[in-house]
């Protein structure tokens, strides 16, 4: 007997581990150059480029400048 996700065995005691999820294959390649990876770098790399202009706006140097000068 079959209701609302769950089994009765034969004594009528509930076993809710007798229904399985369905298994499938996701054959999409998730390796290599993904429109993710693409994104991320590209986030990462704006990121990056924002905190330089604003250290040069805080310090008054660029960057060689403030490697210079530690």
């Amino acid at each position: 007997m079959t209701s609302r996700g769950f089994r009765l065995d034969q004594d009528n005691r509930l076993n809710n581990f007798a229904v399985e999820p369905q298994v499938y294959v996701d054959e999409s390649v998730q390796a290599g150059w993904t429109e993710y990876a693409e994104k991320m770098n590209g986030r990462f790399a704006m990121i990056g480029f924002v905190s330089l202009l604003a250290m040069e706006v805080i310090t008054g140097h660029g960057i060689v400048g403030w490697l210079l000068s530690l």
